[in-house]
């Protein structure tokens, strides 16, 4: 990884926000491609998380194997969190482990900040990813994003938001809640929530999503 290193690379994850201290510069195409080469190892993986490196934490993310990866392992990952996309990528893995009904009201508990974000950013996960469950499982977490719309802080409140618009675009049963809740967010005196409200129902009402899930006319 490190002859991948690339300094423009770096310069550019900066300008998006992501945290570029421990960073070699890689894609994170280019980090699916190792990936799928190497395979899973979660030995090599828990390894790789240790060094600190950024793009070797995204690695060991895509190379854990969600079987065997433990609620402890998992709580030190998150405390070890800087970046919003190493979050990003480390939720897929712990929805993967189906850990989301243990870890979601936890971290969504937890006052640091990319603690929390893991929280809505494995709700957003979930809502993509586990096609076979009841939407019930999924509308069941629309109090936890009411409770946190109120986040100010901007990798809160973009996941809060996001988690909100992927339980609204996932079925037609989940549209109707969810814009329910954007529209009171809307209306809220709190500007990070009020925010979250207008822009998930922006989307959640486009004739896009609409049409999408059916419900046009």
């Amino acid at each position: 990884m490190r002859g991948l290193a690339s300094a423009e690379n770096r310069a550019g994850m900066a300008r998006f926000g992501i945290a570029t201290e421990t960073a070699l510069g890689i894609s994170n195409v280019e980090l699916r491609r190792i990936a799928r080469s190497t395979k899973t190892d979660h030995a090599r993986a828990l390894e790789l998380w240790q060094s600190g490196i950024r793009e070797a934490r995204i690695l060991a993310a895509y190379t854990a194997d969600p079987k065997a990866l433990t609620l402890d392992e998992a709580r030190l990952w998150a405390a070890d969190c800087n970046s919003w996309e190493v979050v990003d990528t480390v939720a897929d893995l712990f929805v993967a482990a189906r850990f989301e009904q243990v870890l979601i009201p936890e971290f969504a508990n937890d006052n640091r900040e990319f603690v929390r974000r893991l929280a809505f950013a494995m709700i957003a996960t979930c809502a993509v990813h586990l096609k076979q469950e009841p939407d019930s499982a999924l509308l069941a977490w629309l109090p936890l994003i009411e409770a946190h719309a109120g986040d100010e802080r901007n990798f809160v409140k973009k996941a809060v938001n996001w988690a909100l618009r992927q339980i609204g675009k996932r079925s037609a049963a989940c549209h109707g809640p969810a814009l329910t809740l954007a529209e009171k967010l809307a209306a809220s005196g709190n500007r990070a929530a009020r925010w979250t409200g207008k822009d998930a129902r922006r989307e959640l009402d486009s004739p896009k999503v609409r049409v999408k899930l059916g419900l046009a006319g």
